[in-house]
């Protein structure tokens, strides 16, 4: 039963909601897998707008020309999440991750709006880590104290450099002081925050790479996200490339960040993530665990689990023809179920981003599917001496972290 909708409300139409229990009830039906157990599940909500599109940028965001659909995507989220309910019935949200796009853009009001709606459809843990991201053009003190109120207990900042000449070729559109300012206000009303930084910037010397962590080390946060810019396909960047450090200039890079890093007391569990004993970031682990995830919004992505099968969503990525499909019913564009002969690699695609890896049992756990099917890659990665295996773990080697891309590859069917 859906619960009854506080008043001004929008909710999606009765017959929506049946059709999409009805869907469910088509994906409980006996499959090709074999799930013990339904694995941890998070929420990702996508707000699709930004000031400005950056010339690296490949994901689903569109600059917002003129006043932002404010109240009338909020609708949109909550008819989109109600429906899709029935595919999650009984599950707990142990994480929820506001992307974007510039969810910061979002007025203190709208964003209370929207955890009230979340609140009021789904079971939150008690102890939901609740990230959103921020971009520092967009800080303002009270909205950011009225975010922590209405629930917000986790942010993501995208600072990617503190010096002004490689934040102007980035397209930024914060400054340095603007940049630093947005950590002191989280500072002063997060416990819990992440820092996103790039290096190997268009004319970045190595010194200015050392700069740039070490301002961002100096803040102490928790957690940090260091990211090796690429040239996506489809972005400014790819069409005009810049010109950016060569591969030994951002090899040292590397090697200085893994120990300026080490050195400041953050654990590299993950290709790019950096953190503070017990400040990992549980949604994006959860991602790199194989675990599932409802995605709501523009553009959004779902990975959900089913008893004997796992089904992958997206929804319509421009945001009027997503709000025009909400209104329609049909918010997902594409669905389909990954097939057994894709599961190892959709796996290891994920966990062995990890520097840690994984259990062996959780293969079986999270895919359904047992793990001598893909006995013969894990010998031939285990014979290059890009992957490491014993009883109690699998793990990328150095060598296999360096290559990861060819370690990942090898699980193509």
């Amino acid at each position: 039963m859906i619960p009854i909708k506080p008043v001004g409300a929008k909710t999606a139409p009765a017959r929506t909601i049946d059709a999409a229990a009805g869907v469910a009830a088509q994906y409980l039906q006996p499959g090709a897998l074999n799930l013990a157990a339904l694995p941890p599940l998070s929420l990702y909500i996508h707000w699709p707008w930004c000031v400005r599109k950056c010339p690296y940028c490949d994901f689903n965001s569109h600059e917002a020309k003129g006043e932002v659909p404010e109240q009338q995507y909020l609708d949109a989220l909550r008819a989109d999440l109600e429906m899709a309910l029935p595919l999650i019935w009984g599950r707990k949200i142990y994480t929820v991750f506001v992307g974007g796009g510039t969810p910061s853009l979002m007025s203190a009001a709208a964003l209370d709006r929207l955890m009230s709606d979340l609140r009021t459809l789904l079971p939150l843990d008690g102890a939901a880590e609740i990230t959103m991201e921020a971009n520092p053009g967009t800080f303002e003190a009270e909205k950011f104290r009225s975010y922590r109120a209405s629930g917000i207990n986790r942010l993501s900042i995208g600072i990617q450099s503190f010096n002004p000449h490689h934040l102007q070729a980035l397209g930024r559109i914060h400054d340095a002081g603007e940049a630093r300012r947005a950590v002191e206000i989280a500072q002063a009303n997060f416990d819990n925050f992440n820092l996103d930084l790039m290096y190997a910037l268009p004319g970045q010397t190595l010194a200015e790479a050392r700069a740039d962590l070490e301002t961002a080390l100096s803040y102490q946060p928790p957690h940090l996200s260091l990211y090796h810019l690429t040239m996506e396909p489809n972005t400014v960047f790819a069409k005009y490339p810049p010109q950016l450090p060569d591969d030994d200039t951002s090899a040292d890079m590397q090697d200085l960040i893994a120990q300026m890093t080490a050195d400041a007391g953050y654990g590299h569990y993950e290709v790019s993530a950096y953190a503070k004993p017990g400040h990992r970031a549980r949604h994006n682990l959860n991602y790199w665990q194989f675990g599932d995830y409802l995605g709501i919004g523009a553009g959004a992505h779902s990975k959900l689990s089913f008893p004997h099968r796992v089904l992958r969503q997206a929804r319509y990525k421009q945001p009027k023809s997503y709000m025009e499909q909400v209104a329609a019913g049909m918010p997902v564009q594409e669905e389909r179920e990954i097939g057994r002969d894709e599961m190892g690699f959709e796996f290891m695609l994920n966990t062995l981003r990890l520097q840690e890896g994984f259990a062996p049992n959780l293969y079986a756990e999270r895919t359904g599917l047992a793990l001598n099917g893909i006995e013969k890659q894990l010998n031939a990665a285990e014979a290059k001496g890009l992957l490491y295996r014993d009883h109690t773990v699998i793990r990328p080697t150095a060598l296999g972290q360096r290559f990861l891309n060819d370690l990942q590859e090898m699980f193509l069917l």
